[in-house]
């Protein structure tokens, strides 16, 4: 069975630091993981810190989709090439990672959705990527004893999903196996810097000379780069999730309305979720980066359910530290794993449309029910980019919910940044500075 990894999770990367490295990746989620894989395949000598258990935040407690249908087009590219490794993925590690090429389907309810999932696949055939529009009638061929109001949709057959919980871990030990050190249980306080670039950092175990960093953090990167002077407007929301029990399958791929979500799970359930809607907890950076939230609150209000403070230790809690010294306990290890407690009436109202939609089933009985932190950004696009004055420091951060599937071509692309080789994709839209240049706000597909 694959639910979240937590504090309880038992140590498997427990190494003693090395005094010195070439690249330091703060965070063990998939895109530092990824970050660390082929920064390693690449000859570097790459330290990985993670102040809790390797994918014990959200890289554990996603959906599991792989998914290229309904990205931003600026991160599609990647995405394509995310998929290719992970089907080479799927052949190294075999059947436990839980990939399966079955398919991501959109339904949508209104003539208005159908127009807007038909505009954005008109716009992706152009970067090769093949989606067709379906009518209700092919739709409830594929989906058995369909009782949804959908007139159609848009799939992709090529999309498709992990379990997330199993496959993570797989490839931090494949980054092992390829030279890389995974530290647990081990936070990364500060920087050590010199003359504007970096030359070390400082961590609850001592110091690692290196000069260069990957901030990947997740919900944790802004706080950790306001401390190093570095303003990001990154906030998070909290999306609950639950397992069912084992129940027959009605399709075999992932399905996303703006009510429900679900996919088929490899121990025989289902993983549900809302359709659109999160919960959001309003701190200090809620009202620092107000202005710049505007257009996709403007776009999506309705999705959010705001509430009024974050509980102790969050990163945007209230009373959490912003400033400290290195040889200070940082917030990092206050909250050695992020394990928000899912909305349990959003989860009831999802069992409820899940079965309304799919009457055959029968009200699912739930195995387990989780929430994570999903970090994100204005525009719902990450930062990947060379922190604009401070050489050495790599930002990759704010996959807004993405970083599952399009983390291992991610993982390559950071590498490259880090080396100085040509990523093979245009960066322009991930750039760094965008939020304070004068750009206007292009708020990505909300699909």
């Amino acid at each position: 069975m694959s639910f979240p990894l937590s504090e309880a999770t038992p140590l498997r990367f427990a190494l003693t630091l090395p005094k010195a490295c070439d690249v330091v990746v703060l965070g063990g989620g998939v895109i530092g993981v990824m970050t660390a894989w082929y920064l390693a395949e690449l000859g570097q000598r790459v330290v990985l810190c993670e102040k809790g258990r390797i994918a014990a935040e959200q890289s554990s407690r996603n959906w599991g989709w792989i998914r290229q249908q309904g990205r931003d087009l600026a991160e599609l590219p990647i995405m394509m090439e995310s998929l290719s490794i992970w089907k080479s993925l799927a052949a190294e590690f075999g059947p436990a990672l839980g990939f399966a090429q079955e398919g991501v389907l959109y339904p949508a309810r209104s003539a208005a959705e159908l127009a807007g999932f038909d505009a954005w696949r008109a716009e992706a055939q152009g970067h090769g990527l093949h989606s067709q529009m379906l009518t209700r009638a092919q739709i409830a061929d594929q989906i058995a004893g369909l009782a949804a109001p959908w007139l159609g949709g848009l799939f992709t057959g090529s999309d498709a999903r992990a379990e997330p919980a199993t496959a993570v871990p797989m490839l931090a030990a494949g980054a092992v196996a390829r030279g890389a050190m995974l530290v647990e249980n081990c936070a990364l306080r500060r920087l050590d810097r010199a003359g504007g670039r970096i030359t070390g950092v400082f961590t609850e175990q001592g110091r690692i000379a290196c000069d260069q960093v990957v901030v990947a953090g997740g919900a944790w990167s802004a706080l950790f780069l306001r401390a190093e002077g570095i303003s990001l407007p990154q906030l998070a929301v909290l999306a609950s999730v639950a397992a069912t029990e084992s129940l027959p399958q009605v399709f075999a791929g992932n399905v996303a309305d703006d009510r429900f979500a679900f996919r088929r799970r490899q121990d025989g359930g289902y993983t549900i979720a809302p359709g659109a809607s999160h919960d959001f907890f309003i701190g200090p950076d809620a009202f620092r980066h107000l202005p710049k939230y505007l257009p996709v609150l403007n776009k999506d209000f309705k999705s959010t359910s705001f509430r009024a403070a974050a509980p102790k230790a969050f990163p945007d809690a209230w009373g959490t530290k912003r400033h400290w010294q290195a040889d200070e306990a940082s917030p990092f290890e206050a909250m050695r794993v992020l394990n928000p407690a899912p909305n349990l009436a959003t989860l009831a109202q999802v069992r409820a449309d899940f079965a309304a939609a799919l009457p055959a089933l029968g009200l699912p009985k739930l195995r387990a029910a989780w929430a994570g932190m999903i970090d994100t950004m204005p525009d719902v696009v990450p930062v990947i980019d060379r922190a604009p004055g401070l050489d050495g420091l790599i930002i990759a951060t704010g996959l807004s919910g993405h970083g599952f599937g399009i983390g291992p071509g991610m993982g390559r692309v950071i590498a490259d940044l880090v080396t100085g080789r040509t990523p093979g994709h245009d960066l322009h839209r991930f750039r760094a500075c965008r939020f304070t240049d004068g750009s206007p706000a292009a708020t990505g597909p909300s699909l």
